[in-house]
């Protein structure tokens, strides 16, 4: 007797069908439900604002009138927005080819330091300091008064320590007293002297409590006559403190001014040099017979040297970008040194065991291996540095706020900072958007790469 089997119902298979299929869209309704707020976020934050600039663009200052490409073509043609391409395309290019050899170097050295975790927490409290507040450390770093300016006040100590500096920056002769003015801040006799004769060479301009501790009184070196074959004098201040004396001559209460370097000038050539004691006096013994000039050369009127123009126009975009490197230095270390991390050590022993140098190892091996991970840090930083707009604001004062403004900067200002012309702001933000999007692009397929 044949046993037969029969397939089973449609009516099971539908049974078992749908509710799978149930199951399927009730996870789908469950999923849509999470991801619906932060759609409506991003659409309303950044969707709307992307198309709302791009529309904006294409409309004149006021919003009225249509113009089309107007505002795309006045990016190209006005000198202070070309200016500030050309500072983001310095930013793209220094900051983060520096940043990402710096971390590499610093990862790689904390490796083989004893207390690497310590060092490396001190190089990432930067990254926990906000731009604004960042902006506001340098921008008193980098005073020009060295008073104030951290800086400053180390270059001036150094240049002070391997050059002398003047004593009398303020000093100036007393006028109609026989000193007039000479190039270069110096000072020279009206009258010529001669061997036996002496001159009293007055000034004002320098205030009590700026006078050397170990200045004497004046008048007994103005008593004193030279020798017969020399041309002596006193350099004094021609004031006396409380009021009283006579203008041009050395009075009982006035002191000479010591320190002061003193030339007697004959034909142009500088015969003797001499400098003067406490109370003043100067000599220039053994003179050959004939007339001579005596002068006193700038150096001892120069203003004192005070430092680097940081924030001037020249070095104002390398010193927000120095801020900068200091901000993102340990973060790019630590990316870096997570990288580091995970390479194969037995690949690196293998090749010091056939005899490869540190070095070697380093560009042949370390750096091809760290290659993914030292291009995504790399794209990181280029689209971070495209977007800066903190430490340009904060740092740069306002004289230097063209020279030192990037695309984001002067986006800002054009369109709020006084230039109301939202419609060529918004046209700048589409640009930087366009520039931006291929770097991020690329990060985001990096990440898809390396996640396979």
């Amino acid at each position: 007797m044949a046993v037969t089997t029969s397939a089973p119902a449609p009516a099971a298979v539908s049974r078992d069908v749908n509710p799978r299929r149930r199951a399927q869209r009730r996870k789908r309704n469950i999923a849509v439900l999470f991801v619906l707020p932060a759609l409506l976020l991003l659409g309303a934050l950044v969707v709307y604002p992307v198309l709302f600039s791009l529309g904006r663009s294409l409309f004149d200052a006021s919003g009225d009138r249509f113009v089309g490409g107007e505002n795309y073509a006045e990016i190209f043609r006005d000198p202070a927005t070309l200016k500030a391409i050309r500072n983001s395309t310095i930013w793209v290019v220094v900051a983060p080819v520096l940043l990402t050899g710096l971390g590499l170097v610093l990862a790689v050295l904390t490796e083989k330091v004893r207390w690497a975790t310590a060092f490396k927490l001190v190089l990432f409290l930067p990254m926990a300091v906000s731009f604004l507040a960042a902006g506001i450390i340098f921008r008193l770093a980098y005073e020009q008064d060295p008073n104030r300016g951290v800086l400053n006040a180390v270059v001036v100590g150094v240049h002070d320590a391997f050059n002398d500096r003047s004593a009398y920056p303020t000093a100036r002769a007393r006028e109609n007293q026989g000193l007039t003015g000479d190039a270069g801040g110096a000072y020279r006799t009206g009258d010529t002297v001669r061997p036996g004769q002496s001159v009293s060479l007055g000034f004002v301009g320098v205030a009590p409590d700026k006078m050397p501790a170990d200045a004497r009184p004046a008048r007994s070196a103005a008593a004193a006559p030279p020798a017969g074959d020399a041309v002596g004098g006193v350099v004094y201040l021609d004031f006396t403190p409380g009021g009283g004396g006579t203008a041009g001559k050395v009075d009982p209460a006035e002191k000479g001014l010591p320190g002061m370097t003193v030339e007697a000038v004959r034909d142009g050539r500088v015969a003797a040099t001499a400098t003067t004691a406490k109370d003043g006096s100067f000599n220039f013994p053994a003179l050959q017979a004939g007339s001579y000039t005596v002068r006193l050369p700038g150096e001892n009127f120069a203003a004192p040297y005070e430092g680097v123009s940081w924030l001037g126009p020249a070095l104002v975009t390398p010193a927000v970008i120095g801020a900068y490197l200091w901000i993102w230095t340990g973060f790019s270390m630590v990316l870096i040194g997570a990288g580091l991390a995970a390479l194969p050590r037995d690949t690196l022993e293998a090749a010091r065991m056939d005899g490869a140098t540190e070095w070697q190892i380093f560009r042949k091996i370390t750096v091809p291996l760290l290659a993914p991970v030292l291009t995504v840090v790399f794209v990181t930083l280029v689209i971070n540095v495209m977007k800066v707009f903190d430490l340009v604001y904060i740092i740069a004062p306002g004289p230097v706020q063209e020279e030192a403004g990037v695309l984001a900067t002067r986006m800002w200002l054009v369109s709020f900072g006084g230039g109301n012309n939202q419609g060529l702001g918004s046209a700048l933000s589409v640009l930087l958007l366009l520039l931006v999007v291929p770097a991020m692009v690329f990060n985001v397929r990096r990440f898809r790469g390396s996640g396979k």
